[in-house]
């Protein structure tokens, strides 16, 4: 018991075979991504595991931009996104099912009547538009303003463009802690927790079981909060080379958002790399990422790791058998 313990005691310490599955958590469930499937898991207030399967499109896996190292970053964190909504989208039709009581509103059974079944497609990407801009106006208009103000008392580039980062940082580390903090958001958190423990508990070569799953370190190098952090960073050391002086903040804004895409698609391949590599100095870099993921990630119970393991044995078996467990 000690010996596996200590063979799956931590992400970055373990000594296994890795994998290229990755996950998400939803509204009581884990999404998880395989190599040719994706498979959302869903806990309905009955007990019952619900499985939504589903083929990854072959339109981003053979996409031959997808093969173009910084460039296949840029397609997977779009594609990612969309993927994510949906998923997400999936597990909270899942209280609607719950609800008997609910009754649309006139102008939802408007939309329904008109749209008809693209009422979703709408709404999955109009979504992923709004959380773009809203991440664009937080984490990059909001930290270039208030640099401009200090703009107004000094005038060198690598001092304002050091401050810009400074900001951004702070900006998102706040955002991160009071999140965490939201009752609701820490059961995704849990989730979360138990996502990676089950992809820990897989890659580590145990029976993938609830119980040897707990043993498992809930931080993992490619966590989407590592790939935040990454792109926080990237982005600072990039946008120290944008000039300042006598450029207009609209435009500064714009040499911001192209070279969004290249920061995205760097922060890909580090993640990427890192994701893989054993190098102690590697394992090093990754650390911050580590403990960030001590915020987004809480300690889950047996019974969402279940939940948690029943997706990624959807996207292990690739069964086409009942998706009720």
């Amino acid at each position: 018991m000690n010996k596996e313990k200590n063979t799956c005691a931590s992400a970055e310490n373990k000594e296994c075979h890795m994998t290229s599955i990755g996950g998400q958590a939803v509204l009581e469930g884990v999404m998880m991504r395989g190599p040719k499937e994706i498979a959302t898991a869903v806990r309905k207030s009955s007990g019952e595991i619900v499985i939504d399967r589903r083929p990854i499109s072959e339109t981003v896996t053979k996409h031959r931009l997808n093969k173009i190292p910084v460039l296949r970053g840029v397609v997977n964190f779009f594609a990612s996104l969309v993927t994510g909504t949906k998923c997400l989208m999936f597990s909270a039709d899942q209280y609607d099912l719950e609800d008997d009581s609910y009754e649309p509103s006139k102008f939802e059974k408007w939309l329904d009547e008109k749209l008809g079944d693209k009422i979703k497609d709408i709404t999955i990407y109009l979504s992923v538009i709004i959380a773009l801009v809203f991440s664009v106006g937080l984490f990059m208009m909001l930290p270039h303003f208030i640099s401009s103000l200090v703009g107004k008392f000094i005038t060198n580039t690598v001092i304002l463009n050091t401050v810009e980062g400074a900001v951004k940082m702070i900006i998102f580390m706040i955002y991160i802690l009071l999140i965490s903090r939201m009752k609701d958001i820490q059961r995704v958190f849990e989730y979360h927790g138990a996502e990676h423990k089950s992809i820990a508990c897989y890659e580590s070569g145990m029976e993938l079981t609830p119980e040897n799953a707990a043993k498992c370190s809930r931080l993992h190098p490619r966590c989407g909060t590592s790939f935040l952090l990454i792109v926080m960073i990237i982005s600072i050391i990039f946008y120290a080379c944008l000039p300042w002086a006598n450029t207009h903040f609209g435009l500064r804004i714009v040499y911001r958002l192209l070279l969004l895409p290249v920061v995205a698609g760097v922060s890909y391949e580090i993640l990427k790399f890192a994701g893989k590599s054993k190098n102690r100095i590697v394992k090093f870099l990754t650390k911050p990422g580590l403990f960030l993921q001590k915020l987004t990630t809480r300690e889950p119970d047996e019974s969402q790791i279940e939940v948690a393991i029943a997706a990624l044995n959807a996207v292990l078996t690739g069964n086409k058998e009942d998706d009720k467990w």
